[in-house]
């Protein structure tokens, strides 16, 4: 029996939605190549066929929930074969892009990373917070003496409370949005239908741990599209395992240093400036480099697209332009530093807090968010079946 459905199309969605990087999806038609074409992409509805035609008719609630825009990886195999150059991929990649705009509260932060217009709001806000702090320390003069960082901005009146306080709005902005997307795949993946009389649903650690080994540490899933990806998996690794690094020195020096009021022979541990030979300060410029060698593929590769399967964003240059000014502001404190101009060292070094503040603070609504909402996606996905598993007889398939 047939039963009719009025459609209630959201004429400014697609208008978002174009903005975001999706502005070819109006050139689909439905020829469903792009479904075909991903390895990814589960037998029962496969995308990105589905989001297309939901995007082209502006229908934003079937998006809620939707978890296969979370599944993609990307790669672009589905724009390079499409035959209207639709370029699918970027159309999940805007789905995406909005997404991080609209999860969480404050929204008008993620309004302002959806637009180049309000860039300067956000460099504002830690710009004139650390000039403040510059103001009360030096009146704006330059330390004598010994290049020391902390003359300049006293580690446990400003830099840490400052940044311990981010931290608690960043993970606590997380996990509202955690929350609510877990919430959404609830509503729009009632029920599964277990194939075979030995399944087995995994448990939220076994998933957890199948997600971060198999997907996160690894990327060894990128190769399951068929394409080359070796430009783009080299970048995103390095670019990983550089942050690895750096939180690992990070948690080191802030942990030796408060843990040493408690303990006092774990505090020179963390005490900086470092010599260069101390293994902490050996695994931060270790971190630099591979944060470098990340960005430099990323961005050549971006530079090069071939905008007839795909186009770079706003998000995606606006990551890849706080994560160079971390970098280089971060290397260029430390040059400067040991080279003893002071003239240069402390003005770099107030560029890289600002650089900092911008890449965690705004952490939820930026591209970089993807790397909680997506593993959220993937647990979730790897819970219901909506991810192929490893053996055969452990299959779980959606109705």
């Amino acid at each position: 029996m047939a039963y009719e459905q009025r459609i209630k199309p959201d004429l400014q969605f697609v208008k978002d939605v174009q903005a975001a990087g999706g502005e070819a999806v109006k050139k689909c038609y439905q020829c469903a190549t792009c479904s075909v074409a991903c390895p990814l992409a589960p037998p029962e509805t496969p995308f990105p066929r589905k989001e297309m035609v939901w995007a082209q008719w502006g229908l934003k609630d079937r998006f809620d929930g939707d978890i296969d825009i979370w599944l993609c990886h990307n790669c672009g195999s589905c724009s390079d074969l499409c035959p209207r150059g639709a370029r699918p991929g970027d159309l999940i990649a805007a789905i995406r892009n909005i997404t991080y705009r609209d999860l969480v509260e404050p929204t008008i932060i993620g309004k302002w990373m959806s637009s180049p217009k309000h860039l300067p709001k956000l460099i504002a806000i830690p710009a004139v917070l650390y000039l403040l702090i510059w103001l009360m320390t030096t009146g704006f003069g330059l330390p004598q003496g010994e290049i020391i960082y902390g003359k300049l901005f006293p580690g446990d009146y400003t830099i840490d409370p400052i940044f311990g306080l981010v931290a608690l709005f960043v993970a606590y902005s997380f996990y509202k949005g955690v929350m609510k997307l877990w919430k959404s795949f609830d509503q729009a993946i009632p029920t599964t239908l277990q194939i075979g009389t030995k399944t087995k649903k995994p448990t939220l650690i076994e998933s957890i741990k199948a997600v971060l080994f198999d997907e996160v540490a690894t990327h060894v899933k990128w190769n399951d599209c068929g394409k080359d990806n070796t430009e783009r998996f080299k970048g995103h690794l390095s670019l990983f395992y550089g942050f690895v690094a750096l939180a690992i020195v990070t948690s080191i020096v802030a942990v030796s240093h408060w843990g040493g009021l408690i303990v006092p022979f774990i505090a020179p541990l963390g005490h900086t400036p470092m010599p260069l030979w101390s293994p902490v300060k050996l695994l931060a410029n270790i971190g630099a480099i591979a944060l470098l060698y990340g960005l430099t593929m990323l961005t050549r590769r971006r530079i090069n697209v071939d905008p007839a399967t795909s186009t770079s964003s706003y998000y995606d240059w606006y990551l890849l332009g706080v994560i160079w000014a971390v970098a280089l502001t971060g290397l260029g404190a430390e040059i400067f530093r040991l080279a003893g101009v002071a003239s240069l060292a402390y003005p770099t070094y107030y560029l890289h807090l600002i650089a900092v503040f911008m890449l965690f603070a705004y952490l939820p609504w930026s591209k970089l968010g993807h790397l909680v909402y997506r593993t959220t996606a993937l647990v979730y996905a790897h819970q219901v079946g909506r991810l192929p598993l490893k053996r055969e007889e452990d299959k779980v398939f959606m109705i």
